[in-house]
């Protein structure tokens, strides 16, 4: 084809029966913002001595993968697909709503160094090639909460290099549901028990990162990785609200009082089923605030940002779970 405009190019995902093996096609076409996949090559120099000051003979390839990065508004479908990727268990029961199709899946962290691998596919109409690239994992997540905005995400991630399929994909963008900045909430209370009640709290902002350790497993005899392992999750994030009081944050942050915490979106201008609504709710069962900081501009409003750290609850079992809400059966 030649010439294009990157809108042109889709990318896709699947969950692999079997790790690193591909799939035929992709279960969600993800409508995204940026995209780079990019095939990674690692060369051994050849620096012997001939005898001559010239450094270097040449080079050889030894390593080969993929990696980048891919932002898209968080889907209540796609998106659940990538959080078991990097946390590595989801677990689905069915929704109170009277209809059946409405299912709730919740996401942990699974402890094993082997989280779910996925297929990731990209079709390239300007190359006229299509690609799939098996072994894929997503290394690090960024949900990015900002008022008057539709709620996105940025993922990290790491596959195989790519295989060029004789068969031309037929890609159709996932149709789901998506969430704008008036479908969040956040909420802290002192223990996961007590967040149902609690109430919700004014912030302008919040950015969250779950990441996990990849980590690359090479063997003798291929240039390609012949699996990759994963190690410690960590979350971390920064809240920005308008400073009001010293009781509303400072004191917990100057205490290191821990706290859960919620983000919760819901969209409410949606029902899925008889009355559910889309929905994707993160917990957060142990939390410390670690820094405040105030921006004091002369005619702006004082400005608050706190940054965090998620930790491991040994009272709960857990460090972080999220409940997605929708009508996929299952994953």
């Amino acid at each position: 084809m030649g010439k294009g405009i990157g809108r042109q190019i889709q990318f896709g995902i699947a969950k692999e029966a079997s790790r690193g093996t591909a799939e035929a096609a992709a279960t969600f076409w993800i409508p995204w913002i940026s995209l780079a996949l990019d095939e990674k090559i690692e060369l051994a120099e050849h620096n012997q001595a001939y005898g001559v000051l010239e450094a270097t003979s040449g080079a050889s390839i030894v390593k080969k993968w993929a990696e980048g990065s891919v932002s898209a508004p968080i889907g209540d479908k796609h998106f659940p697909l990538l959080l078991l990727s990097l946390l590595g268990a989801l677990a689905t029961t069915d929704n109170a709503d009277a209809d059946a199709s409405v299912k709730d899946h919740t996401i942990t962290v699974g402890q094993s160094a082997q989280h779910q691998s996925l297929t990731m596919f990209l079709d390239d109409p300007l190359a006229a090639a299509d690609y799939k690239h098996p072994l894929g994992v997503v290394e690090e997540i960024n949900i990015k909460y900002e008022v008057g905005k539709m709620l996105e995400y940025e993922a990290k991630i790491r596959s195989k290099t790519g295989t060029l399929v004789v068969a031309v994909f037929t890609p159709a963008s996932t149709t789901e549901n998506n969430f704008l900045s008036q479908h969040a909430s956040f909420k802290l209370a002192s223990n996961l028990a007590g967040l149902d009640a609690a109430s919700a709290l004014t912030v302008r902002s919040m950015n969250l990162k779950i990441a996990q350790a990849i980590q690359e497993d090479g063997a003798l005899g291929d240039v390609s990785p012949v699996d990759y392992t994963n190690g410690p999750v960590t979350i971390e994030g920064e809240i920005e609200a308008v400073w009001e009081s010293e009781s509303a944050y400072k004191a917990a942050v100057l205490a290191g009082t821990a706290k859960a915490m919620r983000m919760d979106l819901i969209n409410s201008d949606v029902t899925i089923g008889t009355a559910a609504k889309p929905q994707i709710r993160v917990d957060l069962a142990k939390v410390i605030f670690s820094e405040i900081t105030k921006a004091h501009n002369l005619d702006d409003i004082v400005m608050q940002t706190l940054a965090f750290k998620g930790h491991y609850s040994s009272s709960d079992a857990k460090m972080v779970s999220i409940v997605v809400t929708n009508d996929q059966a299952s994953y």
